[in-house]
């Protein structure tokens, strides 16, 4: 069911959703050092200490998102959609031991992307599904102060399809392949003080080897026109994030936090195709969020939470390539809740904002010779979101 449901969006930082719950995204995700529901198996599973009982969460995130490219004598935007991920968590926190259990289901990464027929990069199409099943442990080591580790279990299908040869505008080079790795994740929460707490929460890097098979049509070369077995080695970045939480009364909650994503870690990519192996350069370059969140608690179990991120671009002008098309993005969030005995809910509004990125300097790496053409032109995003969970506990 969840496999149906995630086909995650290209997003800022590289290929990274960094929205894995309504409560923490209406907060601009500054939730590493308040973390206290489910959803803190993600966002600093040392959170989990924070809660007693059984606790399930079950949410989606859904985005509708359009990029826009225009150079001389040409404009055009992605296709329209809306894709979604799933948010599945389920906590429990001992009551006579300073011990939390949790396990979780969500998309931190993903790409959907669709760009029509053109003359200036072809078609491009990507699409990668990325599920990770996170289980963790939450140890209360100290009153004021909790650890957490946790084990990521990450399934991966990757889609790419672009133009195959610059000679040939109706050529199509297919990449179809999946992999299972593992990794882990580390949460640390530290409450010195009633009114100020602090959290780090990080998350190792990884590697998928996808195997699967590839197709080249349309070059007019039967020795390229092939398709065959094929596989990639893609890496995936650590991040960390570090937050800072204060709280002046029980009411307010204001949070900053700087999340870092190691995306320099992706360099060059081999495709290994049945025409020959095809060396594709990312050279991306490691990178920041910058997130502010505030949440006020009102009678009743109400919550209204507002955010702003700042997102820096992962990807240079050399390597950039239309199925990322990363820039700098603002992005504002907006969100209420409550939280009731037994029963809580969120839902959160999101706004990304992308200002108009020129890319200068571009070569696309098609797999065929002769010299391939550019990605060269202004860029623009826009993006809408919708995100809403339910929590049981008992």
């Amino acid at each position: 069911m969840c496999l149906g449901g995630v086909t995650s969006p290209a997003w800022a930082l590289g290929i990274r959703i960094a929205d894995q719950d309504p409560f923490a995204t209406a907060r601009g995700n500054a939730f590493a050092a308040t973390a206290d529901n489910p959803s803190a198996i993600y966002y600093n599973p040392a959170g989990l200490t924070q809660l007693e009982g059984h606790h399930f969460r079950f949410g989606a995130y859904s985005i509708a998102l359009e990029s826009e490219f225009s150079a001389p004598g040409a404009r055009f935007d992605t296709k329209q959609r809306v894709d979604f991920a799933p948010q599945l968590y389920y906590a429990y926190g001992m009551k006579e031991q300073p011990l939390a259990f949790g396990v979780g289901l969500y998309a931190p990464y993903g790409l959907a992307v669709e760009w029509p027929n053109n003359a200036n990069f072809g078609p491009v199409y990507g699409k990668m599904t990325y599920l990770s099943l996170n289980p963790v442990v939450a140890w209360q080591a100290h009153p004021t102060l909790s650890l957490a580790a946790g084990l990521t279990l990450n399934y991966a299908e990757t889609e790419i399809r672009q133009q195959a040869a610059a000679f040939a505008p109706g050529s199509v080079n297919r990449f179809k392949g999946e992999d299972i790795d593992a990794g882990f994740n580390l949460g640390f929460l530290w409450q010195p003080f009633k009114q100020h707490s602090i959290g780090v929460n990080y998350r190792s890097p990884t590697t998928l080897n996808c195997s699967g098979s590839s197709q080249t049509t349309g070059t007019g070369i039967g020795a390229f026109d092939v398709s065959g077995a094929a596989s990639a080695r893609i890496p995936f970045p650590r991040h960390v994030v570090f937050g800072y939480s204060f709280r002046p009364t029980p009411e307010w909650n204001f949070e900053f936090n700087a999340d870092w994503t190691q995306w320099d870690r992706l360099t060059t990519v081999n495709f290994v195709q049945p025409a020959g192996t095809f060396p594709v350069p990312f050279n991306w370059r490691s990178s920041w969020f910058y997130e502010f969140g505030v949440t006020r608690k009102f009678e009743g179990g109400w919550r209204a939470s507002a955010g702003y991120i700042f997102s820096e671009n992962s990807v240079p002008d050399a390597n950039f390539s239309p199925l990322v098309p990363d820039s700098d993005r603002h992005i504002f969030s907006l969100g209420v809740g409550r939280q009731q005995t037994r029963v809580s809910w969120d839902v959160a509004y999101q706004l990304g904002w992308g200002p108009s990125r020129n890319v200068a300097g571009n070569t696309l790496a098609f797999p065929l010779p002769p010299p391939p053409t550019t990605a060269n032109g202004r860029y623009t995003f826009l993006s809408h979101a919708i995100t809403a969970a339910v929590g049981l506990r008992f």
